[in-house]
């Protein structure tokens, strides 16, 4: 017991001594002189200082050709006279000890003239390791660009500013996390983005207390409206050009340093069912693929509940013609339906998730063999139907025409509310189901906006680019529910002429 206390009171010291030597610049060296890749290095000649740098984040080059033959080459006593020798920007001199203790984990070379010194040099020399720009893995478009956003947060603001070189394209940036220290840009266009909208999402990015910022879904969970839907009120891509899109209607971007992907918002329901390839295609065929993906949708989310229903409550809407085949296939089965669905629902979900955890070439193999193998046993061996199997299968293959990956998870969840719904109560169940949902949908806020306009409320003007999308000189206004500040985007009697050179 004695020597249980003795230990703790040795750690108390033990701490106490390292914060008391972590509140000085001093104590900030020797703390980080416990890593093996600080590197402490006493320069002496012409000018006689202390070098200071993390040599794993710091860009080894650039201190050997543009700082170490300035101090080697010229008598500089004092700090500002080293900052006015080197060519480089963003130099600072600072005693601040969170500044310091900042920048150094940054990739900062930091410069003392004395050991005891407590004002510093700090030069930026970090070294970024990231890959390339590739094509979109999630968010693949046939036509259209074919660049992605990735880790590098500096790489994607290139991307966007690529596509809008405007001045008023304003980036706010944040630094986030209590460990991570994670940057977070804010992007909008200033005349065009709601200032209200703007203000809350820094607000609420501001107000974010969590030790770690690792992606940009850690932040949609954290400034959501509400945390507890299982529908996403920010719309997460990987695609520069979609950005770009909705930043000119006056939405706002959010990107993550260390993130592949950036979040808009204010979002509707609506735009998680519209593609890339929408504004890149004409009208008709935009129109038409999103027509196919809601009802798809719907058709994925609703078949197999009615299954349950209509074999459970409701046998006299089955045509005569159709009863002999769902009896015959049937009449060896030992459960109910409301299980046989559950069995292969889950069958299709644990084939889906262990498509997507393995490895590329083993995960498409185990998808469609597995699929194949278990489908045609499950069937032989009598514990599903083959109609059942097929209507599965085809409500499994319209879920994943969602063009976002996170409502396609969605809709995969809400299916089974909608299952026991239809075991409890028939059709009244799923009714009730679909009652519950839209109004939820209905109450469901994107940063303060309504996340079921144009819906509710009703604006007719934002239906031209919803459940169809009308042609480009059909669209004069921006969408109502972002309340841009600047609602006109061209004046619509130009756009309708016509008129060849010779005219």
């Amino acid at each position: 017991m004695w020597k249980k206390m003795k230990r703790v009171k040795e750690f108390k010291s033990w701490k106490a001594n390292e914060t008391k030597q972590g509140d000085s610049l001093q104590g900030l060296i020797e703390k980080l002189k416990q890593s093996k890749d600080f590197v402490t290095y006493h320069h002496s000649g012409p000018t006689n200082c202390f070098l200071y740098y993390i040599k794993t984040i710091n860009e080894q080059g650039f201190l050997h050709q543009s700082v170490l033959p300035i101090l080697k080459n010229n008598a500089l006593h004092t700090l500002d006279q080293i900052k006015d020798k080197i060519p480089v920007e963003n130099i600072t001199i600072t005693s601040d000890l969170e500044e310091i203790r900042r920048k150094i984990m940054q990739g900062n070379i930091m410069i003392q003239i004395k050991v005891t010194d407590d004002e510093v040099l700090l030069i930026p020399a970090a070294t970024v390791e990231t890959r390339k720009v590739t094509t979109p893995e999630v968010e693949f478009s046939v036509v259209g660009p074919k660049e992605a956003f990735v880790e590098s947060l500096d790489t994607n603001l290139n991307l966007i500013r690529k596509r809008l070189p405007l001045p008023e394209l304003t980036v706010r940036e944040l630094v986030v996390g209590k460990v991570s220290k994670t940057r977070v840009a804010i992007v909008y266009i200033d005349g065009i983005a709601n200032m209200e909208n703007v203000n809350t999402v820094l607000q609420r990015i501001g107000d974010i207390e969590y030790d770690q910022i690792i992606d940009s879904s850690f932040i949609t969970q954290m400034i959501s409206d509400n945390s507890n839907s299982p529908f996403p009120q920010l719309l997460d891509t990987e695609r520069p050009d979609r950005i770009s899109g909705v930043l000119t209607e006056g939405k706002i971007a959010i990107l993550v340093d260390g993130s592949p992907s950036g979040l808009t918002g204010p979002t509707t329901i609506v735009e998680f069912f519209s593609a890339s390839d929408d504004y890149y295609l004409t009208w008709h065929l935009a129109s038409a693929l999103r027509l196919l993906r809601l009802f798809a949708v719907i058709f994925s989310v609703l078949t197999t509940p009615l299954y349950v229903a209509i074999l459970t409550y409701h046998h006299e809407m089955i045509p005569e013609d159709l009863m002999s085949t769902i009896i015959t296939s049937r009449a060896d089965i030992p459960f109910p339906p409301i299980l046989e669905v559950i069995i292969l629902e889950l069958t299709i979900e644990l084939l889906r998730e262990a498509g997507a955890r393995l490895p590329t070439k083993v995960g498409q193999t185990i998808g469609i063999v597995g699929g194949i193998v278990i489908g045609t046993a499950a069937v032989e061996a009598g514990l599903t139907s083959n109609v059942l199997l097929i209507i599965v299968a085809l409500a499994a293959l319209a879920s994943f025409t969602t063009p976002v990956y996170q409502i396609g998870n969605t809709i995969r969840l809400i299916r089974f509310p909608f299952l026991i719904g239809a075991q409890w109560y028939g059709l009244i169940g799923i009714s009730m189901c679909m009652a519950f949902f839209i109004g939820h949908l209905t109450k469901l806020q994107s940063l303060g906006r309504p996340f079921f306009a144009p819906l509710y409320p009703f604006r007719i003007r934002d239906l031209k680019d919803a459940f169809v999308r009308l042609p480009f000189n059909k669209q004069s206004k921006r969408p109502m529910q972002t309340r841009p500040v600047d609602s006109t985007r061209f004046n619509p009697k130009r756009a309708n002429e016509k008129r060849d050179i010779d005219e």
